[in-house]
């Protein structure tokens, strides 16, 4: 059975995921919007991180999930990435922090 995490608990992950930088744009995955949602999967003991990419066919997710599992390390023992398709990424999910970032980095935005 997969649960909410509590709030505190969902925000010291998300802290803790904005750590991982997407390594084509320069900003971290939570300012970007690509995490969807966190959850708790009860049966398997582990954090399941619902997430999606600028594009279906990055061929970066391999260091991604590197990156999370360094980010994650010493926060929980173990996690899932559940790869979300529906609804695409769109700029509008970027945060307004996401946004300066980016305009620090010369994309305009």
């Amino acid at each position: 059975m997969v649960t909410s995490l509590a709030p505190e608990r969902y925000d010291q992950i998300s802290e803790a995921l904005k750590d991982v930088v997407d390594p084509e744009l320069g900003v971290n995955i939570v300012d970007l919007g690509l995490i969807y949602d966190l959850n708790w999967d009860d049966e398997n003991d582990a954090l399941v991180v619902n997430m999606t990419l600028t594009s279906a066919g990055c061929p970066l997710t391999d260091v991604i999930e590197e990156q999370t599992a360094e980010a994650l390390d010493g926060t929980v023992e173990r996690f899932r990435i559940n790869w979300v398709w529906m609804p695409p990424w769109g700029p509008e999910r970027i945060t307004d922090d996401g946004r300066d970032m980016m305009r620090a980095l010369g994309f305009a935005i």
